[in-house]
């Protein structure tokens, strides 16, 4: 069973998502948090597989309850999945760097969040690919974030193409698609731009593809 904490403010939404992950048979809700600091607290009580979090919360945003729990050591095995209201949220890639293993905008379909529960669960990253384009525009046009020329020089050219299609919001099987792979050898691709990278997850992937200035919100592939 998938262990789930759900951290949101409102109080229906947290009821929705509950009952939508209790009718799911392969997970289970323990426990239900209104802050931040409740979600950092009953994510280290229960040990919770993933929290399930919103952004916006009071005494602490979803952010920095992130960050806090991916710092640590004792729930070094609690992924984050942050939701958000609107795809244009400017704290997602914060959120991402604080830890998060990928989001997705609350208006996504019941069936499709319950996949991104296991997919996360899983050790996979996830990020709604639509907000991705215009998340990484927004980030790229932020002042004063550090970055280099051109992009890592340990990469392979296929290496290369892999890591810009990670960074647009792409999963294992579209980028099979796309390259002409096999899923296999996608996901081979990505384990090993992980380590090449030292990125702990795919979605970190993503914040160092556009810092290294590899890929540009507009470039073609």
């Amino acid at each position: 069973m998938i262990r789930v904490l759900l951290a949101d403010d409102q109080t229906l939404v947290r009821a929705a998502f509950a009952m939508l992950v209790e009718s799911a048979g392969d997970m289970e809700v323990v426990g239900q948090a209104g802050t931040g600091a409740e979600a950092v607290a009953l994510a280290r009580a229960e040990r919770a597989d993933l929290v399930v979090m919103d952004i916006r919360m009071p005494e602490l945003d979803g952010i920095e309850a992130t960050r806090l729990i991916a710092a640590d050591e004792d729930m070094a095995g609690v992924k984050v999945l942050v939701l958000t209201t609107y795809d244009t949220d400017d704290h997602i890639v914060e959120a991402l760097r604080a830890g998060a293993s990928g989001f997705l905008v609350k208006d996504t379909r019941p069936a499709e969040l319950l996949a991104a529960i296991r997919t996360v669960a899983a050790g996979d990253s996830l990020l709604s690919p639509g907000p991705t384009a215009r998340l990484i525009a927004r980030f790229l046009s932020t002042p004063g974030l550090p970055r280099t020329n051109g992009g890592p020089d340990d990469l392979t050219d296929r290496e290369r193409q892999v890591l810009r299609l990670v960074a647009r919001g792409l999963n294992n099987t579209e980028i099979a698609e796309s390259l002409g792979l096999s899923p296999l050898t996608a996901k081979t691709h990505v384990s090993r731009i992980m380590g090449k990278l030292a990125a702990r997850d795919r979605a970190q992937l993503v914040i160092v593809a556009y810092e290294s200035g590899l890929i540009t919100p507009g470039a073609a592939d």
